[in-house]
């Protein structure tokens, strides 16, 4: 397989260089043109349910970016040889195995995020994100613009988990990363915690604002339903 990439990788590099402005331009469409959540509006229900921490939203994330990654690349690199028929099941193989992987160094190396991730590991399988990347870009191109898609879908999904739960962590709980960052102070003067934050209504509140946030300053979006 590592021989398969490799040569895959060096025939594309001679039409094309590896960071060319196509290629630059797909990694980062998805950060803010097309970003997954904000824009194509998928993933949502991750978006709410662990974003009350950042170390969660974090590990998450990072799970996602390997995953789209790389079964954007395997599948790329197998275009031609799956059947129309089972593309589906032959995508789902794949991504099963990158989940199981995730989830097996997570179990070995990080119990206790494995323990408050739980079901929404397994769920990666079913992300909306994750298929419709397979579907829309990695069995029609080649193999490095489609690692590099599915790249730049997973950051684009990460960003938005981490900017939510940033505001959900400082103001819910007046931590960062475990880390108090609100002064003692504050608390002795009487301020509270916000309990709404800790709930997952607001992430939808703090996705509606920064999609707000986002058109505001890229109008080009305005126009999409």
């Amino acid at each position: 397989m590592a021989e398969v990439i490799e040569q895959s990788v060096k025939a594309e590099v001679l039409k094309e260089p590896l960071f060319s402005k196509k290629n630059v331009q797909i990694l980062r469409d998805p950060l803010d043109d097309n970003n997954p959540i904000t824009v194509q509006v998928l993933g949502i229900c991750s978006a709410l349910a662990v974003t009350v921490q950042m170390k969660p939203a974090l590990i998450l994330s990072l799970g996602v970016i390997f995953v789209t990654s790389f079964s954007n690349l395997i599948i790329s690199l197998m275009r031609k040889a799956i059947p129309t028929r089972v593309r589906i099941i032959v995508q789902l193989v794949v991504v099963a195995m990158l989940v199981t992987i995730v989830d097996l160094v997570l179990k070995g190396y990080m119990f206790d995020v494995s323990k408050k991730l739980s079901v929404f590991v397994g769920l990666i399988i079913t992300n909306c994100i994750i298929m419709g990347r397979l579907e829309a870009f990695a069995l029609g191109n080649k193999p490095w613009k489609s690692f590099l898609d599915g790249l730049g879908s997973g950051v684009g999904y990460g960003l938005i988990l981490l900017v939510v739960a940033a505001f959900r962590e400082i103001f819910g709980s007046g931590t960062f990363f475990g880390f108090q960052v609100v002064p003692q102070i504050f608390y002795d003067w009487g301020y509270t915690n916000n309990g709404l934050m800790m709930l997952p209504p607001s992430a939808l509140f703090l996705i509606g604002g920064y999609i707000w946030w986002q058109r505001s300053r890229n109008t080009k979006l305005v126009d999409i339903s």
